[in-house]
């Protein structure tokens, strides 16, 4: 299972969508995830056919795209400002997963409305749970170079999130951060704000799963390669 997650900021832009054009013939994706795709939605289409995936869909925004395989059928079952959730179900070989897109707002009052989404998922949820995208938020204080100091309350209601949900970081390999701000010198900043998280049923489904993050290139955030070996 190989998949990819990746704030692309702007699907539009040559050098963007190019990698991931050649990350996609080099990993073959079941899944791919796009944030921030800067492109409307009945162009959706078109870049489907151009990856050579069955399934394209977005959320009701148009900021969280997906794109996905044809061994898959593909139900949604959560779509929201945030977050889209997609029930995945793989005939060949039996398996019926979950998988969450996000795309959090930057404000952490707004970000309750995902929290509450998440939860309610939760309550219920008993097959392989996926998570991921841009939560816009760090979850640890190494999460974070330079720039103001961290909000404490964002990150305990993330942290709390997570823990209420069952979920766990995945890891990763790579550089820790995930986005950096452009800027150099004293107004640098480097966060994690994309990873992804796991239910335990996840990581007993595919035990060989690692994240892996990228360099940036073409976006200010670093996609994300799901891999299991």
């Amino acid at each position: 299972m190989n998949a990819l997650i990746w704030n692309i900021r702007s699907v539009n832009t040559k050098k963007a969508f190019k990698r991931l054009l050649s990350m996609h013939r080099k990993h073959r994706f079941f899944l791919i995830g796009l944030m921030e795709p800067f492109q409307q939605p009945y162009k959706l289409d078109s870049y489907r056919r151009r990856l050579g995936l069955e399934t394209a869909l977005c959320n009701v925004l148009g900021k969280i795209w997906a794109f996905v395989d044809a061994e898959y059928e593909v139900n949604v079952l959560v779509d929201s400002v945030q977050q889209i959730t997609l029930k995945l179900s793989n005939s060949n070989n039996n398996t019926v997963m979950i998988g969450t897109l996000v795309y959090a707002k930057c404000d952490r009052t707004e970000r309750i409305e995902l929290w509450e989404s998440l939860y309610h998922l939760a309550s219920d949820m008993t097959l392989p749970w996926l998570v991921g995208g841009d939560f816009n938020v760090i979850v640890h204080e190494e999460e974070k170079y330079g720039g103001l100091p961290v909000t404490l309350n964002e990150v305990e209601a993330f942290r709390h999130c997570i823990q209420s949900c069952n979920l766990s970081d995945l890891g990763y390999k790579g550089n820790i951060f995930t986005w950096w701000n452009g800027r150099g010198e004293d107004d640098c900043v480097f966060k994690r704000l994309d990873k992804c998280l796991g239910s335990f049923e996840l990581q007993q489904l595919f035990p060989g799963l690692e994240i892996t993050h990228f360099i940036k290139c073409g976006s200010d955030h670093s996609p994300l390669l799901l891999e299991c070996k």
